[in-house]
């Protein structure tokens, strides 16, 4: 079909498409393909540069329609001949699709875009849809049997739109260049796609929503932006006829905070219920698992909130993909997909008695665990920058953004230094940069006495940053701004006096101080 090393490219080319584009297997692929050529990308700035192009080597890659244009000229006489090697139908049907895809995602970027501004999907995709099906047909064209088994071009249209939304929605979720961050991003792919593509084309596309995903994370690591990401890419069908997809992919996340809810209104916000099912049902009401339809999402955020007798209707939701509204006589078929989030340990709820481990092993499907904001800072002392940058932007617009960068760095290297533990992960940044924003301060909770100054010297001994010199002091000097007395810390500690003076270190004493007097002002 071709000649080396033609040929060789197009085999690494085509490993592409089956490939997690966020995996190390990915950029490993590009860099063979390119050589001195490629690029590092880079997604620590959020907007056009990594939501439309997503890599600074897509474009160079697009050598795949060349080789495909001339791979064609060499099928289709193998074809009528019977020579056609099925090896070399999907290596050529391989280069057509990464040739096709890179056709649509720019207009599939501005249908996004414009999707998002008017909040609505409801769009005609019969245009984008024809110039689509004419190329995917002079590729394989009918008359030569050359159409490929398992694929048709309004299935293959609505794939590559689920792709592109996912490389949308995970660039507006995850922002960074540390290792976790990465690890999240393939991560969150993987739990769209699976780590096959080929296949979750094939076949998967329509199986997904029977797989539940379990997010897990401190608090503040952005759970509920993974789980909109996830759930705002799901595989929705294009119907030729209409040329529009089949439900609008904007109203396909339905997220509830189960703690904030009595049980009698969560199993209804759930479940629904009938006219008269208790006092003030005056009529019929849909839940989220009957609004969600076959291509949405339901979010149980804080899964481990909810009682015992609600887990056993939601384990059995999970089971049977089967409910009831409240007050109803029948079942309800669920078609959607569920996704939990907790910021506790699973296995510390269930070894305590107040999670149930049957509906925990139907939760844990697909398991994502977001890092703390300290993990995504660990690998470099730029990526904190890179970090502050992205918030500022958001929240003071890209004009602003550098100064206020600048504003915000300085304060945090001076005043809570490089080893600062961020307690309240990535939320507690975004705390920081308005503080600095409008008071050109920052002085965190955790400083002025609740606790989590404990949590912060548990991480830096953890990652092994700390001589046992420091541990010592670090240790003495929280537990004298505790209690204020030489005797009081030597008691707890079990130390004399003389040891709590020459383990006390002061600047550190006054940093807490001052830190908690500036909290208290405010």
């Amino acid at each position: 079909m071709l000649k080396d090393p033609e040929h060789e490219v197009a085999e690494k080319l085509a490993a592409l498409l089956g490939c997690n584009p966020f995996s190390a297997k990915r950029k490993q692929l590009e860099k063979e393909i390119l050589g001195k050529d490629y690029e590092t990308p880079r997604v620590s700035k959020p907007g056009e540069y990594e939501r439309r192009t997503f890599s600074p080597n897509l474009a160079k890659l697009g050598i795949a329609g060349q080789l495909a244009d001339k791979a064609r000229s060499s099928i289709l006489p193998k074809r009528k001949k019977g020579k056609l090697p099925a090896r070399e139908f999907n290596l050529y049907r391989d280069l057509v699709f990464l040739t096709l895809f890179d056709e649509v995602r720019d207009s599939f970027i501005d249908k996004i875009d414009l999707a998002l501004e008017r909040e609505t999907d409801q769009q005609d995709y019969s245009k984008n849809f024809r110039s689509f099906k004419m190329r995917f047909e002079w590729f394989f064209p009918r008359e030569e049997n050359l159409f490929p088994t398992g694929f048709s071009p309004a299935h293959l249209f609505a794939v590559f739109f689920q792709v592109r939304r996912a490389f949308y929605n995970i660039f507006g979720a995850i922002v960074g260049n540390s290792p976790s961050m990465e690890n999240l991003r393939a991560r969150v792919w993987e739990s769209i796609f699976t780590h096959d593509m080929l296949r979750y084309q094939r076949s998967l596309y329509g199986r997904m929503a029977d797989v539940t995903t379990l997010i897990s994370g401190p608090s503040g690591t952005g759970k509920e932006l993974v789980a909109r990401a996830i759930g705002l890419s799901r595989f929705i069908p294009f119907e030729e006829k209409t040329g529009r997809f089949a439900t609008d992919f904007l109203g396909a996340f339905h997220p509830i905070n189960l703690s904030a809810l009595s049980e009698t209104l969560l199993e209804s916000e759930l479940f629904g219920h009938s006219k008269g099912a208790f006092t003030g049902a005056l009529q019929d009401r849909k839940g989220f698992f009957e609004t969600c339809g076959p291509y949405g999402s339901v979010f149980l955020d804080e899964i481990t909130e909810t009682k015992p007798e609600a887990q056993v209707k939601l384990l059995r939701v999970l089971q049977t993909r089967r409910f009831q509204r409240l007050g109803a006589v029948s079942p309800t078929r669920f078609e959607g997909k569920v996704i939990a989030a907790t910021n506790k340990s699973m296995k510390g709820e269930i070894k305590k008695g107040r999670f149930r481990e049957d509906f925990y092993y139907r939760l844990c499907a697909n398991r994502i665990q977001t890092p703390s904001l300290a993990e995504a800072l660990d690998c470099s002392s730029k990526e904190l920058e890179n970090l502050v940058g992205f918030v500022a932007e958001r929240i003071a617009g890209p004009d602003e953004a550098p100064e206020l960068t600048f504003e915000t760095c300085a304060w945090i290297n001076s005043r809570l230094g490089p080893d600062y533990a961020w307690p309240g992960n990535f939320r507690e940044l975004q705390q920081c940069v308005r503080n600095v924003l409008i008071h050109r301060e920052y002085h965190p909770e955790d400083l002025g006495g609740t606790g989590s100054s404990e949590e912060q010297l548990r991480e830096e001994i953890g990652k092994g940053k700390l001589t046992m010199e420091e541990v010592q002091s670090r240790y003495v000097t929280l537990v004298y701004f505790r209690t204020g007395n030489y005797e009081e810390v030597a008691r707890r500690l079990e130390i004399d006096r003389r040891t709590v003076k020459k383990y006390l270190d002061e600047n550190l004493l006054a940093k807490l101080k001052e830190s908690s007097q500036g909290f208290h002002s405010q």
